[in-house]
């Protein structure tokens, strides 16, 4: 059944590799269901409801991006948009969540629009070679300055901003043991490096004390309080036109940077190799949609999907068990959060190093290709956003074309995607 639904011998890979990877992926993006009630908690919401729609939205997600474009990518509400969402929709603006969550559900629908039309496909189309390896590049140092965070090796300096924490506390120790478990394993050539790294942390952790086991299995609690709480007509007469168009430009460029940054290293979308790239957006649309109905901000493709097509996943395999773990996740919740931040940590910063050799691909010998790429890669860690990064890659991409009589190799979409841009920043500031 697995081998006619996903083609497993054409994409060179197993069952069980396929399996491995999704776990691996799971356990790397399943902080989303601790952080994102506690998130969006703040607005109003109520926190155990939040907790449902999260896991089923990630679960949907996940499914339809496994039957539909067959690939292993996982979807779960997207971090950043949901802190937009709340503290700057809600909290901020003073808009309800019902409203905010209204907005979400339109800018899906637009989302979706701009994929069925072929629009958004037409945009990515445009996007230059070197920006498109840019983005992977820069994919991968913002999942860096993540990991290194959770495991508490970066930490916030007032003087600098960012420092170095103490590496003599058992948090950043353990981290980079399990850095190293994951290099050699690889090394070698072991299948499912990533995740065994993730389980040696974890265990350690359990046996010094520093982790506490917190049980099994729990009921799930109720979805009603968000459920179908959505206030589409309060969002379109509110005001809120002007967060839509931000959800929108975040929505298309940070979910298509992902997908593509990620199927990029699965080798998914090599040049003149067909591509599932529109099944993958419609996907990635129509999850944004099912995820407000529930009750939770914008799903969107997670960059922690690397770790699981480094783990070994090709297919929708991958994604489908990510989607069945989500859904185990709703009675094994204390169970899941038995995994500490430092233990997934490591699978994510070896990932990013890895995503770094897309650095090759940039053409360094042109100035106006090199520039814009190096700085899309250096804003979305520094900035943590990859939306800002995408900006500042566009604007300078068309600047430095333009002022160098280089204008006629710009793509239409590439204009249309700086000027939206410029106008985001102009109007509606980061």
């Amino acid at each position: 059944m697995f081998e006619r639904l996903f083609k497993l011998k054409e994409h060179g890979t197993t069952a069980r590799t396929e399996v491995v990877a999704g776990l691996t992926t799971f356990l790397t993006m399943s902080y989303i269901i601790f952080v994102n009630p506690d998130i969006l908690s703040t607005t109003g919401m109520d926190r155990d409801a939040i907790f449902v729609a999260t896991c089923l939205a990630a679960a949907l997600g996940s499914a339809v991006m496994a039957l539909v474009a067959n690939w292993p990518i996982g979807m779960a509400p997207g971090m950043g948009l949901n802190a937009f969402f709340a503290f700057t929709v809600v909290a901020a603006l003073g808009f309800t969540w019902q409203q905010a969550l209204g907005a979400v559900f339109i800018s899906g629908l637009i989302f979706l629009l701009l994929t069925v039309t072929g629009v958004r496909s037409w945009l990515i189309a445009g996007i230059p070679h070197s920006l498109r390896s840019a983005i992977a590049t820069g994919i991968g140092l913002f999942l860096g300055i993540i990991a290194l965070k959770n495991a508490g090796i970066v930490v916030d300096n007032p003087a600098t901003l960012v420092g170095l924490g103490d590496l003599k506390q058992t948090g950043p120790l353990l981290a980079i043991l399990g850095f190293f478990v994951i290099a050699v394993l690889d090394s070698l050539r072991i299948r499912g490096a990533i995740l065994i790294g993730i389980l040696v942390v974890t265990i350690l952790s359990m046996l010094l004390g520093v982790s506490e086991f917190k049980g099994i299995v729990s009921a799930p609690p109720s979805i009603a309080p968000t459920f179908l709480q959505l206030d589409i007509m309060g969002a379109l007469h509110g005001g809120l036109l002007h967060v839509i168009l931000v959800f929108v430009l975040v929505e298309v460029f940070d979910a298509t940077g992902t997908l593509i940054g990620v199927a990029k290293r699965a080798k998914l979308v090599e040049e003149g190799k067909p591509s599932r790239l529109g099944r993958a957006l419609l996907a990635d649309s129509s999850a944004i949609i099912a995820g407000s109905v529930m009750g939770t901000s914008s799903t969107t493709a997670y960059v922690e999907s690397a770790s699981g097509v480094q783990a070994g996943g090709r297919t929708g395999l991958t994604a489908l068990t990510i989607a069945v773990l989500f859904l185990a996740a709703l009675f094994i919740s204390p169970l899941a959060a038995a995994v500490p931040s430092y233990a997934t940590a490591p699978a994510l910063l070896y990932v990013a190093g890895l995503m770094m050799r897309e650095l090759t691909e940039i053409e360094w010998d042109d100035l106006t290709e090199a520039a814009p790429a190096a700085l899309t890669a250096i804003a979305m860690p520094f900035t943590y956003s990859i939306a800002n990064g995408l900006a500042f890659g566009f604007v300078s991409y068309v600047v430095l074309k333009v002022f160098t009589g280089k204008w006629s190799v710009i793509h239409p979409a590439t204009q249309i995607v700086a000027a939206l841009f410029v106008v985001r920043f102009a109007f509606f500031g980061s």
